[in-house]
């Protein structure tokens, strides 16, 4: 049986593969390349680890599983009549992307940012900087969505005696009942056709002049537009954007000069050992498959989740 791995890892990464799968499986380590010769050995494979084109599944193929490399599957939803497992990396990232969610909010609220652009600079400003500090000690949070990065923001910024309001798909709906009292915005949402567009003018005219907005969901959820006039405008206190309509942000968007903006590149569902762990998480998956169990993490593209 044949193993296709179609995402660049290093040499410990493919190592541990190699080392776990043979001789009993037939490893190719297509590296993410979208060459025809890749295509071939893709076609040929009955497993697959990563992130394929979608044209390549639309063509007969030997695949029984399919398990990517992401959380995010919005590239697929267009497929149809397919009979392979597919499976993905859903609360993979959870604990990585809360801690930079609450590093950036720290980040903020302490300054942060804006004492390492005074280091770069050599200028000591020192005691006046102090009143400017905040603390996220006892502040009210709302976060849009309910999934694993939602639930372990929750449970960091318990740390910090946050009073702390989830809002799924279902209650979402009533966010304009919470905006005008919290102190910090999260979005964790996915993109699907509620989800995009979801953080308007509206929604965003209604935060208090102290409030912070943060995104970990997707850069599309934002009226962006109205983001940057009410940052402009310093109608909130800041935002951290992990994620943007467009990535990378064009040199040209006013983000990048914004200093009331911390942009961590969409880098925030990484960590260390990030490649190691998907590579045990799938060898754990895999051993279920060989075992004929329910596969962790199943995905069903008729329902979008």
């Amino acid at each position: 049986m044949k193993i296709y791995i179609h995402t660049k890892f290093q040499d410990p990464e493919i190592q541990a593969f190699n080392d776990a799968l043979s001789p009993k499986y037939e490893v190719i380590i297509g590296e993410g390349h979208h060459s025809e010769e890749n295509k071939i050995q893709f076609l040929d494979s009955e497993i697959c680890y990563g992130n394929p084109p979608l044209e390549w599944l639309n063509e007969p193929n030997k695949l029984k599983w399919l398990q990517l490399n992401t959380t995010g599957f919005d590239q697929y939803l267009t497929l149809k009549d397919y009979d392979f497992q597919f499976t993905n990396l859903k609360g993979y990232f959870g604990l990585s992307v809360a801690e930079t969610t609450v590093a950036g909010i720290l980040g903020v609220y302490r300054k942060i940012d804006e004492l390492a652009r005074l280091q770069t600079q050599k200028h000591w400003v020192g005691t006046p900087i102090r009143e400017n500090l905040y603390l996220l000690s006892k502040k009210k949070v709302l976060i849009l969505g309910s999934g694993a990065i939602a639930l372990k923001t929750k449970q960091l910024l318990s740390g910090f005696e946050c009073e702390t309001t989830l809002l799924n798909s279902k209650t979402v709906k009533n966010i304009a009942d919470y905006l005008p009292e919290t102190d910090i915005l999260i979005s964790t949402l996915p993109e699907t056709d509620e989800t995009k567009g979801l953080i308007s003018k509206e929604y965003l005219s209604m935060l208090k002049s102290t409030a912070l907005f943060v995104n970990v969901g997707r850069g599309t959820n934002v009226d962006e537009e109205a983001l940057i006039e009410i940052l402009q405008a310093k109608r909130i206190m800041g935002a951290v954007l992990d994620v943007t309509a467009i990535e990378p942000i064009p040199t040209e968007s006013s983000l990048w000069e914004m200093e009331n903006v911390l942009l961590t590149q969409h880098s925030s569902g990484g960590w260390n050992e990030e490649s190691s762990g998907k590579v045990k998480f799938f060898l754990e998956n895999l051993e279920r498959f060989e075992k004929g169990l329910k596969l962790l993490n199943m995905v069903d593209l008729g329902k979008g989740y």
